[in-house]
């Protein structure tokens, strides 16, 4: 069975080339190198539509809220990151990043073509796997703060829906260009896909890795595959369904 790598997308902060092989080792090597990325951009993405303490969420007045609030989120994360631990950090954001992101849509862009074939209960299956791994890289991530900012610059209308624009500026002043795909989701708004440096989809990134473990594994060696690496990431382990 393949196991899932972290890609370069918004991870180097947004993940990796697709392979045919698939190793535990790639994935680390790749969310090491990611680290730097996200923790000079990774630092950069506070979750939150309120404060964490809040039992109430208002929704995000405009797209660029949405992704301002997680970054506030994600920052007071990161500084209280090494007292939280892995396990800590996901409980955190988990939630956060599930209100923030689109995540049945990108779930489903990311198993591409094959999700016409599954069953509902695998969609959802897969569909809450794929989530519980996304939330998992972020508390993986974004483990502590060394003075990064995340910073929303602007907004502009899109095809799909509304682009926002971002920037987040590492330790060493270095600036990291990352743009949000926003999906209007009632009366607020949802990440549906990320762009490093304007251009690199993460969405597009995790269809190509994606793609070699469904071709030998199929749907089943997939979810377990995210499964497994969430577990490795966090220390948690997946509920059964």
């Amino acid at each position: 069975m393949e196991a899932v790598r972290a890609m370069p997308s918004l991870a180097d902060v947004v993940f990796t080339e697709p392979s045919s092989a698939i190793s535990d080792q790639t994935i680390d090597q790749s969310i090491a190198s990611k680290m730097s990325w996200c923790k000079a951009v990774a630092f950069a993405a506070g979750l939150g539509l309120a404060m964490l303490s809040h039992p109430v969420h208002a929704a995000p007045a405009s797209s660029g809220d949405t992704v301002q609030s997680l970054y506030d989120v994600l920052l007071s994360t990161m500084k209280d990151g090494r007292i939280l631990g892995q396990s800590g950090r996901f409980m955190h954001l988990d939630p956060v990043i599930r209100r923030s992101f689109d995540i049945a849509s990108m779930a489903r862009l990311s198993v591409g073509p094959s999700w016409a074939g599954l069953t509902e209960a695998q969609r959802q299956e897969v569909t809450e796997s794929f989530g519980r791994y996304t939330s998992a890289l972020y508390a993986d991530r974004f483990d502590s703060y060394a003075g990064q900012k995340l910073e929303v610059t602007g907004e502009q209308p899109a095809p799909s829906g509304v682009m926002v624009k971002s920037q987040i500026v590492k330790a060493n002043g270095e600036p990291v260009k990352v743009d949000y795909m926003m999906r209007r989701n009632g009366d607020g708004w949802l990440i549906s896909d990320i762009y490093l440096d304007g251009a690199i989809s993460e969405v597009a990134t995790r269809r190509s890795e994606f793609s070699a473990i469904l071709k030998k594994d199929g749907i089943d060696g997939l979810i377990a595959a995210l499964n497994r690496k969430a577990d490795m990431l966090t220390g948690t382990t997946a509920r059964s369904s």
